[in-house]
């Protein structure tokens, strides 16, 4: 299916793109050519793309699972667009991508492929950080801004609580930059894409208050962490001023 075709399948569906969804759907051949080409050195069992949309991933995603045998499931919030892909054969999970229960999915060795909607990006990388249920690689689409936080080093202005959590749990790669003419309708701003490779031997018993704690620290950024942290998790703050 050519992009021109993809096009049309909003007016096929009469489903105009929602902006309440963030739906600015992938169009570009050489967007997703780059972004499958970085997929296919994975070795894993499992893929799953969470806002399958109008298929430019989809149907290339498909095709690389068949001939590798890797299964392929997709996460979709739109009705319209779930019934589609049902329709088509494809194994659908209807519902939103941050409420969803991952653990059911029973994923051992997956990899996660998704153009992200921009309002759940950050929050989506924070889930899977702490939370993994058993995905193992990641390349998401961010809003360049946002890619820049994930990779922010220490020190910048950019450098928070999403850069900390990416950073602490995923090696991260530059893959490629995306323009507004890339998606359908185009959005306003630029575009990044970035690979997660989990990370080996995390020492952290409980990640999900590794997070709170981190959440804390950062939570007025203007402060000193110090006073950030006050008496976190019934901590002194004679504790902490020993700690650091």
């Amino acid at each position: 299916m050519n992009i021109e075709e993809i096009k049309k399948i909003p007016d096929e569906l009469k489903a105009s793109p929602k902006r309440s969804l963030g739906q600015n759907f992938l169009v570009s051949p050489q967007v997703v050519h780059k972004i499958i080409r970085r997929v296919e050195k994975e070795d894993l069992k499992e893929m799953v793309e969470v806002g399958p949309g109008l298929g430019a991933l989809t149907l290339p995603l498909s095709e690389m699972c068949k001939a590798t045998e890797k299964t392929l499931r997709l996460i979709e919030l739109d009705q319209k667009f779930s019934q589609r892909w049902r329709e088509k054969g494809f194994e659908v999970h209807e519902g939103d991508a941050l409420k969803v229960n991952w653990s059911d999915f029973g994923f051992q060795q997956a990899a996660l492929v998704s153009n992200l909607p921009y309002q759940i990006s950050s929050s989506l990388v924070i889930d899977r950080s702490v939370q993994p249920f058993g995905i193992e690689f990641m390349i998401l689409m961010f809003q360049k801004e946002v890619a820049q936080r994930i990779r922010a080093r220490f020190g910048s202005k950019e450098y928070g609580l999403l850069s900390v959590i990416a950073q602490v749990f995923w090696e991260i790669d530059f893959v490629l930059e995306a323009g507004p003419k890339d998606f359908y309708p185009p959005p306003k701003i630029a575009s990044r894409v970035l690979s997660f490779q989990k990370r080996k031997n995390v020492d952290l018993e409980e990640p999900k208050k590794f997070l709170s704690f981190v959440k804390a620290a950062f939570s007025q950024r203007r402060k000193l962490m110090i006073k950030n942290l006050g008496s976190y998790g019934g901590v002194s703050k004679e504790s902490w001023i020993k700690a650091f």
